[in-house]
């Protein structure tokens, strides 16, 4: 506990949070609503592939770079999803 009396986030924590501020931060770069971009991210299994194993070094990234890779592998993870249907 710090000497204010806050509590600081655990590490499992702090990487949702990370995951979350992903999920806006595309949303917002797409101008679609948070919750779709949630949806097609949960879709693909992006949390599960790349952002939470690669938090590490995802978090030490400038937010426009992280957009920038979120969303690139976005486009990539749907391009195979719709390859794969075809």
């Amino acid at each position: 506990m710090a000497d204010n009396g806050y509590s600081y986030p655990s590490d499992a924590q702090l990487r949702n949070i990370f995951a979350s501020s992903c999920v806006e931060a595309a949303a917002r770069s797409m101008q679609v609503p948070a919750v779709e971009m949630y949806r097609r991210m949960k879709r693909v299994e992006l949390f599960r592939d790349v952002i939470y194993p690669c938090y590490d070094t995802l978090h030490t990234q400038s937010r426009e770079i992280v957009t920038e890779d979120v969303l690139e592998a976005l486009r990539v993870r749907e391009n195979k999803l719709k390859e794969a249907k075809a």
